[in-house]
């Protein structure tokens, strides 16, 4: 599903450029006043609010309050004519993620874009860990109920003050996104910004100059200079999910620019210092990808100074129920339904799964549950999910054979359900389209 964007202002021409600058990845709507976005803070929340500071009728740094009193979790772009740094710390303090100054760079502003949907989409499970880190010194109750949680919470508070390049490693769904959030949130460089790019959802010709930047002119349709990744990261995290997937040659000059920390942009002639620190995230076990020749082998050593792992929820079901009540407790909220929790069976069902799609999967069945559930208590009616496990039994054989068939079932399961719909199956699952397409070829289902 599109992320949601909402335009805030009275130029009709502008509007219809950032309307056709977001459209192909975001589902975007348009207020043209201020009692416009009045009216609209009554309808669905949108991700992100690009709002001009000038309306015909209010001032939109005195609607910045109100906005994000009425939608907390949406992230707001600030816009303007003028260059003011007085009014840019102003609208950082009333909420805003960024400040822009017209006119602006329309690939730049679609990259602030992409970075406040990423942030919002993270700010839920960012809270849940956050608790669990609290309850190491005592502030609040458990998330987390498992030992490995609780160890790796612990490893969390260790390593994020410090400066040294991180690696999380772990299967699609369980929260690596979350947690280089977290290494960025209580580290030094919080101040600054997290960077995040998927290595495995940008074509080979673009990934290096998303990464370095380029200059005009250094490929066709190269019509202006493009800032990097790496720069717009200065003095922050640079996040590099999923780098087995990045192309062999680009993790070479990867390499490259963390060792002698500068970066030239592709076509140019000058190199630029870099500082920011590199947290790094694959689905992959690092030593099969370097077997296969997904990673370099310097590269990996280059980035896991420090390496995280984490847990498959199958692993941990501990924490699954702790999980599914704080998961149902935000969307019952959502929803203004009132829902006390699970019944028996529900629990049952819940806590017997093998949760091939790990925690997201696990917040989209509670999700889906709660839009469906018609009582006080969500039953096992509710769930979408099939038992896997006999009552009663209190541990389950995890070789990597029975594990497959359970992934295997559940997948061709819920094709079935969605009718074959393969996007529609991968955001049931909680898991990547990329990641779903490879285990249907992996296991050989026909769709």
């Amino acid at each position: 599903m599109k992320g949601k964007v909402l335009i805030v202002d009275d130029d009709r021409d502008l509007r219809a450029i950032l309307s056709a600058l977001f459209e192909d990845e975001f589902q975007v709507s348009e207020a043209d006043t201020g009692a416009a976005l009045q009216k609209a803070l009554s309808s669905e929340q949108p991700d992100v609010v690009v709002l001009d500071v000038k309306l015909p009728d209010a001032d939109g740094l005195d609607l910045l309050p109100q906005l994000k009193k009425r939608w907390p979790d949406t992230e707001v772009i600030v816009l303007t004519g003028y260059d003011d740094v007085s009014m840019a710390v102003e609208a950082g303090k009333r909420g805003a993620y960024n400040f822009v100054t017209k006119p602006f760079e329309n690939t730049k502003l679609l990259t602030d874009v992409r970075c406040a949907f990423e942030r919002k989409e993270q700010t839920a499970e960012n809270s849940n860990l956050r608790r669990a880190l609290e309850t190491m010194s005592g502030t609040a109750s458990p998330v987390f109920q498992s030992a490995a949680m609780r160890d790796l919470v612990r490893t969390v508070e260790r390593i994020a003050p410090s400066d040294v390049a991180v690696l999380i490693t772990g299967e699609s769904g369980t929260g690596k996104e979350v947690i280089a959030d977290l290494v960025h949130t209580f580290s030094p460089r919080s101040k600054g910004r997290i960077i995040k790019i998927n290595c495995a959802a940008l074509p080979r010709e673009l990934i290096e100059s998303e990464l370095f930047g380029s200059v005009k002119g250094a490929f066709t349709g190269a019509h202006s200079d493009r800032e990097g990744l790496f720069r717009q990261a200065e003095g922050g995290t640079l996040f590099l999910d999923e780098i087995s997937e990045m192309p062999i040659d680009t993790q070479s000059k990867l390499l490259r620019v963390l060792q002698d920390q500068e970066v030239r942009p592709v076509g140019g002639k000058m190199a630029y210092k870099t500082n920011c620190r590199i947290v790094a995230a694959t689905n992959r076990r690092p030593e099969e990808a370097i077997k296969d020749g997904k990673l370099r082998e310097d590269l990996f050593y280059r980035i896991s100074a420090i390496s995280v792992y984490l847990p498959p929820l199958r692993e941990r079901r501990e924490d699954i129920m702790p999980l599914a009540n704080a998961f149902l407790k935000r969307f019952a909220s959502q929803a203004n339904r009132v829902i006390k929790g699970f019944s028996p069976g529900a629990i049952e069902r819940l806590t017997g799964f093998e949760w091939p799609g790990n925690v997201r999967q696990l917040q989209n069945e509670v999700q889906r549950a709660v839009l469906l559930c018609e009582g006080d208590e969500v039953d096992s009616a509710d769930l979408s999910i099939t038992k896997v496990r006999t009552s009663g039994e209190e541990s389950i054989d995890t070789n990597f054979t029975l594990l497959e068939g359970v992934e295997r079932n559940a997948i061709v399961q819920m094709l079935k359900e969605t009718g074959g719909n393969k996007l529609e199956t991968a955001k049931r699952l909680g898991i990547g389209r990329q990641t779903l397409y490879n285990k249907i070829k992996a296991y050989g289902i026909e769709v």
